[in-house]
């Protein structure tokens, strides 16, 4: 792999190569925002997309059949149009079943009641076939009796049941048929937990047992998964997860991982309780042999380290010791390699959990659970680690065999690479970070960066060469700030950025720009007073250069601000330079 090459998915257009994370994720923004054009396109015109001649012809290839063959009112239309996933073409001809008295045959019911529960009663589009990641974020409170944030939970409980509206097309077709069967119920209490209206599901699911039927497994995950929404106390969250395990136990109901992912999932918003209960769930999974998957993990170790007191890095220890061994594939849709655990090893400061973490990401295709906004974020917080325990020459190989081509490092980043630099005494290598780095990564308006970048620079005398290399950063930082356009804000010059500028320009030698670029103008313009260093940074240069009239200059800028130094300087003019008389 090429460490300076861009990721794959942007080698297809050079002139729109990113270069930054910001980019980046305009970048894809942009080409799904084209796909999804595209296919509504297709959707809303299919008779100009009809036509499939191919040689050879490739049938998974083709475009699909996305407009209804079968004409006329008959329960094999129906089917057909549940098949495409047309919401409102399904109900409107059920309907019309019913009113010519066709019966529908319950298995047929049953399919429609699955699409309504799936699309909430709306019309399938590609966004709502993407479920919403439920905010799993709770105050950690370890007191079991605990009441949850009540404002938290209707808000929750609103942005979700608001999808799911009363007396539905689902509702009212469940209503009015001649008989149902267990699948009727599931399929209602599965999509009332979907949309949103966790009471009414509850009360579903009674109604179930009262008709005496039995829920399957994945109703049963529905249930747990809505319990938060249920109760109010962590205990009673808790005791009510218990009733719905129970239930299964009687109904002889075989859990499986999504089942107890949805109980550490409840255990999440359960506060002390459920970290006190998550570990006999991990119990519980390995008496039955089931192996965790990535979402097990997230839950787990989200309950131990959160807030500001951190556990003891043991639990991460022994989660990596089994996550180590095995190479993952998909099967909760909330798996995911959990970038905050690097969040918790910065916090702990352990390296060698970092390392670890990083070659499970690395074996087999466990790096596919990262898109690449994660992908990003987990190497930058990586990377920050690094910087902060590892030693400069490690940092730098590091930070050569992964930018751009795995990461677009942060401002952040940057900083922190800056702050090693600094911490190893290798500040030699900052006119390479700006040229190569902030630079090229658009970051050279930071001015949070350019303080650090100077400040760095002009905080101690260096060997000539490379107080030029900092005069020229330097120069570059001032057209920075004196570059206007119209797209483009002007930057305020700082006391410090004048201060750090006029230090580097007067190590260099270079008189006329430190004097007529920084002392003369810029300070009087902001009505900044420069520092006894600058004054005497500026004599020295001017010494070196045999320019008495500069020297002159600023005696008389220092007695024009008032400046206690500028007898001081007086004195030194008189006694280091040849003054004519008029000069003096």
């Amino acid at each position: 792999q090429d460490p300076t090459a861009a990721h794959y998915m942007f080698q297809d257009d050079p002139f729109l190569m990113p270069r930054n994370a910001a980019n980046s994720r305009l970048f894809l923004l942009s080409k799904e925002s084209g796909r999804n054009a595209a296919k509504y396109i297709i959707k809303q015109f299919p008779q100009y997309f009809d036509k499939t001649f191919s040689e050879p012809n490739v049938p998974c290839l083709m475009p699909h059949t996305l407009t209804p063959q079968i004409e006329g009112v008959s329960e094999e239309a129906l089917k057909e149009r549940i098949h495409l996933r047309r919401v409102k073409d399904s109900v409107d001809l059920f309907d019309q079943l019913l009113q010519a008295g066709t019966p529908v045959s319950l298995e047929t019911t049953n399919s429609l009641l699955d699409l309504l529960c799936f699309y909430g009663d709306g019309e399938s589009t590609p966004e709502k076939e993407e479920e919403e990641k439920e905010d799993l974020e709770e105050p950690g409170v370890d007191a079991s009796e605990q009441k949850a944030p009540k404002r938290q939970l209707q808000r929750g409980s609103q942005s979700s049941g608001s999808r799911w509206r009363e007396n539905n097309n689902a509702e009212r077709i469940f209503k009015i048929m001649p008989e149902r069967n267990a699948y009727s119920y599931c399929t209602m209490i599965r999509g009332m937990v979907k949309h949103g209206a966790h009471a009414k599901a509850y009360d579903m699911y009674v109604d179930l047992l009262n008709e005496r039927h039995k829920a399957d497994v994945h109703t049963f995950n529905a249930l747990i998964a809505a319990v938060p929404y249920l109760k109010e106390r962590f205990v009673e969250r808790w005791e009510l997860a218990k009733v719905f395990l129970n239930h299964m136990a009687q109904q002889e109901v075989q859990p499986n991982l999504l089942t107890f992912n949805a109980l550490l999932k409840t255990l999440r918003r359960c506060g002390g309780v459920g970290r006190s209960m998550s570990l006999l769930v991990i119990k519980e999974m390995e008496a039955l042999d089931i192996e965790p998957s990535l979402a097990t993990y997230d839950h787990l170790l989200f309950m131990f380290y959160r807030g500001v007191d951190l556990c003891p890095s043991g639990i991460i220890s022994e989660v990596l010791d089994d996550v180590e061994k095995r190479s993952f594939t998909p099967q909760d849709p909330d798996d995911g390699m959990d970038i905050n655990i690097l969040d918790n090893c910065c916090d702990l400061k352990d390296i060698k959990l970092a390392y670890r973490l990083n070659k499970v990401m690395e074996k087999g295709d466990n790096w596919k659970f990262l898109n690449l906004d994660r992908l990003n974020a987990y190497w930058s917080k990586f990377f920050s680690l690094l910087c902060m325990m590892e030693q400069i020459d490690v940092v730098l190989k590091w930070y050569k065999e992964t930018s751009p081509s795995l990461f677009y490092p942060a401002p952040k980043n940057i900083l922190d690479l800056l702050q090693a630099l600094d911490a190893a005494n290798h500040l030699e290598a900052i006119p390479s970070v700006w040229e190569a780095d902030m630079k090229q990564l658009g970051f050279s308006r930071r001015q949070d960066l350019l303080e650090e970048l100077l400040s760095l620079m002009s905080r101690e005398q260096h060997p000539e060469e490379i107080q030029l290399e900092f005069a020229k950063c330097a120069e570059d930082i001032k057209a920075v700030y004196e570059q206007t356009g119209r797209e483009q804000a002007p930057l305020d010059w700082t006391a410090s950025a004048l201060h750090h500028v006029t230090l580097l320009f007067s190590r260099a030698g270079r008189i006329q720009d430190a004097w007529y670029v920084k002392m003369m103008e810029r300070f009087q313009q902001i009505n900044r007073i420069p520092t006894d260093q600058v004054m005497d940074e500026f004599l020295n240069c001017a010494k070196r250069t045999n320019c008495p009239d500069e020297a002159v200059k600023v005696v008389k800028l220092a007695a024009s601000l008032g400046l206690p130094s500028s007898q001081r300087l007086k004195r030194r003019t008189e006694k280091e330079f040849e003054l004519s008389e008029e000069q003096k």
